[in-house]
């Protein structure tokens, strides 16, 4: 087997690390936008250009001779590369352009929930241009709203009131940014509660779940600072999140399918490969942030770092349509992923700093994402640099093992200290409690 990877991320280093493990024994060729080294290290072939050109893919797919491709960007399913090469006898593991509409398009995919009567959806409005922005505004009231952009935006295209935005002007001199970059936005109703990833793979037939996974975005310390492509994430050894109740998944599970049918009526064509939605868990139930429609980073290096199942044939049974539970099989173990990101990220990030990972002990852990390679040394870009994933028996052992590892690369770089921490985790635990214990009282005081 000769597979072709879109992506030159960790989440691609995970993707690579995860197919080099099958039996089968595949070759991996990568289609890159940068000299990723982690990657170069397991590729057979590596070509650097634009992952979004269908004709400069397609022509290094066939000249490699490949005869499958997975994509881990979302920007290459946007432009349709997933259908231009399966229209060439190269099948993908990636949605269709129509079909990947769920990521690339906010509105679609309010739009599809509304359409179809599926559950999830906070209150929202969809805006061309700035009518009607400011009356919106005011009727979900100050400190009650988020702005989206509507499409592709680097994780970074949403801001919530409270956060990012501090008042109505804020918020009206947001949407102005968004309309005067030609962008549609989303006005929604801000959720309150504790967000999390149930990420599912799918043949259009089945639609599987792997464990849940919690991301951070916030930059800093105690969930602070602005947001970011993701710091870190953390799963758990029986794959539930501890302030989730069995009704809380179920649901979760159910939008992910519900619309996977719901998607592939509206487009007429057959989804195949990864839905993945963050949801919010609030007083009221499970309600849907957003869809991607391909792995995440770093939700992927926790997934793929206990997959059992051999990827490839995995892969191999989604593109055939036979996606079967046997073929999903997860370690029962908790980790916990870092990210060791450049000083300044992500506003203002110290580019071409000299990164050492000779100390790392445990390199099967390590996922290497924006460095780059020159003169035998590596340097930093202004994206993430390398994330670590520590895998345990409980969560307190794999933040621990990846908290040790994390420190052994050096740099100038910080890291999220807190994540996979208990305080951190019984904050998340102790929120929930709180919203959805809501007390009734009689005139007397007492308790209902």
């Amino acid at each position: 087997m000769k597979i072709l990877l879109l992506g030159s991320g960790a989440r691609e280093h995970a993707l690579a690390k995860a197919l080099a493990r099958s039996a089968q024994q595949p070759e991996i060729f990568c289609f890159a936008t940068t000299y990723n080294p982690g990657l170069m290290e397991l590729a057979a072939g590596y070509h650097v250009g634009d992952p979004c050109s269908r004709q400069e893919v397609l022509q290094m797919a066939q000249k490699w001779r490949t005869t499958m491709a997975l994509i881990g960007p979302e920007a290459p399913l946007e432009s349709g590369v997933a259908d231009y090469l399966a229209n060439h006898q190269i099948p993908t593991i990636g949605p269709t352009k129509a079909l990947a509409q769920i990521e690339t398009s906010k509105a679609f995919a309010r739009n599809l929930l509304k359409k179809y009567k599926i559950p999830g959806s906070p209150e929202y409005r969809v805006f061309t241009g700035l009518d009607g922005a400011q009356d919106y505004l005011k009727y979900l009231g100050n400190n009650n709203f988020v702005i989206k952009a509507n499409g592709l935006a680097g994780g970074k295209g949403v801001k919530v009131a409270g956060d990012h935005l501090h008042s109505l002007t804020d918020a009206y001199q947001y949407c102005v940014e968004l309309d005067k970059k030609g962008q549609s936005f989303l006005i929604e109703e801000k959720l309150l509660g504790q967000e999390f990833s149930l990420l599912c793979f799918t043949d259009g037939y089945s639609t599987l779940p792997m464990p849940l996974v919690q991301d951070h975005k916030r930059a800093f310390v105690g969930n602070k600072g602005p947001n970011t492509g993701g710091m870190g994430s953390y799963t758990a050894a029986n794959h539930r999140l501890p302030f989730l109740s069995n009704d809380d998944i179920r649901a979760a599970l159910q939008i992910n399918e519900l619309t996977i049918q719901a998607l592939m009526e509206e487009v007429g064509e057959r989804y195949q490969g990864v839905i993945y939605g963050g949801f919010m868990a609030t007083k009221d139930g499970i309600r849907l942030i957003e869809f991607n429609a391909r792995f995440g980073d770093p939700e992927a290096l926790n997934l793929l770092a206990i997959l059992e199942s051999d990827f490839l044939e995995l892969c191999q049974s989604i593109i055939i349509g036979k996606l079967k539970p046997a073929l999903v099989k997860f370690a029962p173990l908790a980790t916990v992923c870092k990210y060791a990101v450049p000083e300044g990220y992500p506003d203002q990030p110290a580019k071409n700093q000299v990164i050492d990972l000779s100390a790392v002990k445990r390199p099967e852990q390590l996922y290497i994402a924006g460095l780059h390679k020159m003169d035998n040394k590596l340097f930093t870009t202004a994206s993430r640099a390398a994330a670590v994933v520590g895998k345990a028996k409980s969560i307190p052992q794999a933040e621990k093992m990846a908290e040790e590892e994390i420190n052994r690369i050096k740099g100038r770089l910080f890291h999220r200290e807190d994540i996979g921490k208990n305080d951190l985790i019984q904050a998340c635990i102790r929120q929930m409690q709180a919203l959805r214990q809501i007390k009734t009282t009689t005139a007397a005081g007492e308790p209902l």
